[in-house]
């Protein structure tokens, strides 16, 4: 059997978004297809310091964290991409004038303003804290963040946000106000022909599972590309196959169709 590489998004495709866990079948499905001899990778927009055990307790070969600006294999750091200070310090600034609410995401630490009384924000920061995440505010002397996310308000000048930082960043419009916010030249993508190189694998050994409109760099870039069943149906077209829902053992039953296990 020829060696693939299989990518997996995480909420929505591994992770229920009903249950809150990772069935016992997609477990021994990826643990199946890696005693194939594949590789199995997570490829998520989250960073490091955002993967709880449930994740971290699970037997993969690797991680594409913060929408490829984070590549772990096994125990070794493969790639660690940073944002300079001076565009971090934009980044505050800029928040603060367009008055949008945001989570700093970092890969040892994820930053929320101290003062915001946001529903959003206090509801998420308050399940990271629960979760035992490392959390600091946008006044830490030593913020160190790589990607975010904001949330648009009324009483938000988005315009003027965008104009200011897209030299900086690419914009994924995740629909209801909300935008995950990633440096220039980084992607699930990105991540992929990073490890494609690394292993001296083909584009054609990558196969890429999602859910949602932020993995569509990821499932338009590889020809083997599998939409959950409980995707955003906007996804459904531009995949080559669509699979049962999460909770259906959606992983199980692609991985099967594909002949991976």
């Amino acid at each position: 059997m020829n060696r693939h590489i299989l990518f997996f998004d995480i909420d929505g495709t591994i992770l229920s978004e009903v249950t809150h866990v990772i069935s016992a079948d997609t477990k021994a499905a990826i643990e199946a297809a890696r005693k194939n001899g594949h590789l199995a990778f997570i490829n998520t927009g989250r960073t490091l310091e955002e993967l709880d055990d449930r994740i971290l307790s699970l037997d993969f070969d690797g991680l594409v964290c913060g929408c490829g600006t984070y590549i772990l294999h096994e125990k070794e750091v493969l790639l660690n991409q940073k944002l300079t200070k001076e565009v971090m310090d934009s980044v505050l600034s800029d928040l603060k004038k367009c008055n949008l609410e945001a989570c700093l995401e970092g890969v040892n630490k994820v930053y929320f303003d101290k003062d915001s009384t946001n529903d959003t924000i206090c509801s998420l920061r308050a399940s990271m804290k629960a979760r035992n995440f490392q959390l600091g505010t946008f006044d830490d002397s030593d913020i160190d963040f790589t990607k975010f996310t904001i949330w648009v308000q009324d009483t938000s000048d988005y315009s003027s946000f965008y104009e200011s930082q897209k030299k900086n960043f690419t914009f994924i419009d995740r629909g209801n106000s909300f935008f995950e916010i990633v440096p220039h030249g980084y992607s699930k993508a990105t991540g992929i022909q990073f490890l494609l190189d690394h292993f001296n694998l083909s584009i054609d050994d990558a196969y890429a599972f999602g859910d949602s409109t932020n993995d569509l760099s990821m499932l338009t870039y590889v020809p083997h590309s599998i939409a959950m069943g409980n995707s955003d149906p906007s996804l459904f077209p531009l995949v080559s196959f669509v699979t049962k829902d999460v909770d259906d053992n959606g992983i199980s039953y692609a991985l099967k169709h594909f002949n991976l296990i």
